[in-house]
């Protein structure tokens, strides 16, 4: 029997140690909307200096940023994602497509895309590339794959940072506070695989009993889970996905392909999933909801909207 220190090994877990992280996912969002030197990351993701260089520096280090100099003197460096920082790309629509459907403040800030293939905006559809329809949370079966194993759950240190920036777009507030708390992604891949009662989630986690208890708490005011009773002497609980909950599963599966990719086991992928919907194994993908094709970063223009005044369209690369 393997000890309680030991917990399986998944993909989403290791992601998460690169970008489980709220200023990472709020660099990379600027990277991938054209920030490409210092100040425009500054001005685009409102962090403070410090914290900014640090976190370009662990996206140099991880490979997910290219640093290069532009300018001897004075010295000046631009920051271009790599082919693995632009692999994000496909989360980060269901992130956006996320926030703006279910943030409370998306009102005031919102995205316009377009498609410039089909010349229409359009929205990001998580899709199965087998039968080329779109997947829900309900329609997925998981199993162990050939790459599963048992890990020790070794947590790097980072503080939560769930404040509001003061500048910036914020475009992905809410999903970068939700993804970026490792933690809290964690519970939420738990209850997605079937999980739902509190010691089992811990024992899935390995996360310590206050912990988890402060990030249930938070999840159910954000409103992506549900205290639903499961006995009634002694009243007993578990936590399910709302409606909010289940629309976040479609981000952190493609998070758990992007793992497999760059941090998987060379036996292969922990996980295997297979869509019930057509019964052939689950590779996802983000397609145009207008013409149904998969969606290229080079090949979308989008607009901000803040406030009710439009800034000027911009081609994504």
């Amino acid at each position: 029997m393997h000890g309680k220190t030991l917990i399986k090994t998944c993909s989403i877990w290791r992601a998460l140690e690169v970008v489980g992280d709220t200023s990472t996912l709020l660099i990379l969002e600027a990277g991938l909307l054209g920030a490409r030197r210092f100040d425009d990351f500054l001005s685009a993701t409102g962090l403070l200096r410090a914290l900014l260089s640090d976190r370009l520096k662990k996206l140099v280090a991880n490979g997910l940023i290219e640093k290069t100099l532009y300018n001897a003197r004075p010295p000046r460096y631009k920051y271009t994602l790599t082919k693995k920082g632009r692999d994000l790309y496909p989360i980060s629509l269901i992130l956006l497509r996320w926030e703006m459907e279910w943030s409370e403040k998306s009102g005031k800030i919102s995205v316009e895309l377009t498609h410039d293939v089909c010349g229409k905006k359009f929205l990001p559809v998580p899709s199965c590339q087998n039968c080329h329809t779109p997947f829900d949370i309900g329609q997925i079966d998981w199993k162990e794959g050939p790459g599963v194993g048992w890990m020790a759950p070794i947590y790097s240190r980072r503080r939560q940072q769930r404040a509001s920036t003061e500048e910036g777009s914020k475009v992905f507030e809410q999903a970068a506070k939700l993804m970026g708390d490792r933690w809290a992604s964690l519970i939420m891949r738990s209850i997605f695989t079937g999980i739902h009662r509190f010691e089992e989630i811990r024992q899935d986690t390995a996360i310590a009993t206050n912990i988890l208890a402060e990030r249930l708490a938070w999840l159910e005011e954000i409103g992506v889970v549900k205290q639903v009773p499961y006995a009634s002497t002694p009243l007993r609980f578990e936590y399910r996905c709302t409606r909010k909950g289940a629309a976040y599963f479609p981000a952190l599966l493609m998070l758990m392909e992007w793992g497999d990719k760059y941090y998987g086991s060379p036996e292969g992928p922990p996980v295997l999933l297979t869509h019930t919907a057509c019964g052939k194994p689950l590779k996802p993908e983000v397609v145009c909801s207008e013409c149904n094709t998969p969606i290229v970063a080079k090949q979308v223009t989008f607009a901000l909207h803040v406030d009710g005044v439009k800034f000027e369209p911009t081609s994504t690369t």
